[in-house]
């Protein structure tokens, strides 16, 4: 008997719903521990921070439009329903991890530590490349030539205006939240010089 190649779900909407997609052993094992591994980067970037009013303002200029981007794309994404094509997505295929790699670097530049860059920026390029092939091979098993016609460029963008709530239902409120919160113990670690 030939070992299978292991499979991840689909989503398709409600949870009990799925679609197993053949992607590779080390791709799966790797998102499974890519939430933990965040875990440990962030308390890790937290407790060596040495943020400055400068660095936080910088930091956070970068972060906020890292936030934008996300807002932006959130606000045209139709998950699990259709290879979302407006917004964002016309000029890139995950606009999400383009905000949360501006978000990263915002955060690591306003810690003025470079160890926080260097673990932010691993983090960043492992987990968003391996998020970014589980996308992949999930929308190209789900959609098809529709999702190779998009990946090749050749799709007609859906006209769909941005939608608040739409932006919400896809869960960019923590995004955001997460973001104020961020800054705003960065911040009470300069104000109490730790």
């Amino acid at each position: 008997m030939t070992p299978s190649t292991p499979t991840a779900p689909i989503e398709t909407g409600p949870a009990a719903d799925c679609t197993p997609v053949r992607v590779s052993p080390w791709l799966i094992q790797m998102a499974r521990v890519r939430v933990t591994a965040g875990f440990i980067v962030a308390v890790a970037a937290f407790w060596f921070a040495r943020p400055s009013w400068v660095s936080l303002g910088v930091g956070a200029v970068v972060g906020l439009a890292g936030e934008a981007v996300r807002c932006w794309a959130s606000g045209h994404l139709e998950k699990g329903l259709e290879v979302t094509n407006s917004g964002p997505y016309r000029f890139s295929r995950h606009p999400l991890y383009v905000g949360s790699s501006l978000l990263g670097l915002g955060f690591a530049g306003a810690s003025r530590q470079p160890l926080v860059v260097a673990l932010v920026v691993l983090y960043l390029g492992v987990w968003l490349s391996v998020a970014a092939r589980l996308e992949e091979a999930t929308l190209r098993a789900k959609f098809g030539d529709a999702y190779d016609r998009y990946a090749g460029g050749v799709a007609t963008p859906t006209p769909r205006r941005f939608s608040f709530a739409r932006a919400r239902r896809n869960g960019e409120l923590q995004a955001v939240l997460g973001l104020v919160a961020a800054l705003a113990l960065l911040a009470v670690k300069i104000v109490t010089g730790d």
